[in-house]
């Protein structure tokens, strides 16, 4: 989703977080307002490089094409990084080196015009959509690796407790979720797709 300028979003900062994976995954996570006439995905790198093993580099070959449009790659092998865009706002997730493919979506909270045309409709038919879910459901489809190849309206979205949830996408690995409080006027998501026991949620626990 695009939008107008995010006014409340604080000019730049960061974040670190520790998401309840077995073993922990730390994750750091760091924005910036994109500067008029800058390119946002040299913002959103500059970001990533300020996280990653001095020297690392980063590429986005397109798995199915080889363009340069696909998720984030680095060669520190200690991470996983990952970007995400809201509005004017770079965004950008390192998490610590595990099994699974991580992946953050971001939206800014207002947004005059999304907000005027609402919600109902983006995820099927589903009324009551939230911004919140639409952000889930846009990060567990990034971390499942198909993106909007898959009709947003089939993942289906569990609370598990607190601030994780659990996506299950059609043909795809069970998400396991968490939404992350980042800063004023940005509602964050990440997610790590199940592809071993480290990033499973058990139901019992909140």
């Amino acid at each position: 989703m695009s939008g107008s300028s995010p006014r409340a979003v604080p000019h730049t900062g960061r974040i670190e977080r520790e998401l309840a994976t077995t073993p922990p995954t730390r994750l750091q996570l760091a924005w910036k307002v994109v500067p008029n006439g800058a390119a946002r995905r040299d913002v959103a790198w500059d970001l990533l490089r300020e996280m990653l093993a001095p020297g690392a580099e980063l590429s986005n070959p397109c798995a199915r094409c080889g363009g340069p449009h696909g998720p984030v790659r680095t060669t520190d092998g200690s991470a996983r990084p990952a970007v995400a865009y809201a509005s004017g706002v770079a965004v950008a997730a390192v998490a610590s080196r595990g099994p699974g493919t991580f992946a953050i979506d971001a939206e800014v909270e207002t947004d005059p015009v999304r907000d005027a045309a609402g919600l109902n409709g983006i995820l099927g038919a589903r009324s009551g959509v939230r911004l919140r879910d639409w952000v889930r459901v846009e990060a567990a489809l990034k971390a499942d690796g198909r993106g909007l190849r898959v009709d947003p309206g089939t993942v289906a979205v569990a609370p598990v407790g607190g601030q994780r949830w659990r996506a299950v996408v059609p043909g795809g690995p069970v998400i396991g979720g968490w939404d992350i409080g980042g800063p004023p006027g940005l509602v964050i998501s990440a997610a790590l797709s199940e592809a071993s026991e480290a990033a499973r949620v058990d139901p019992a626990t909140p």
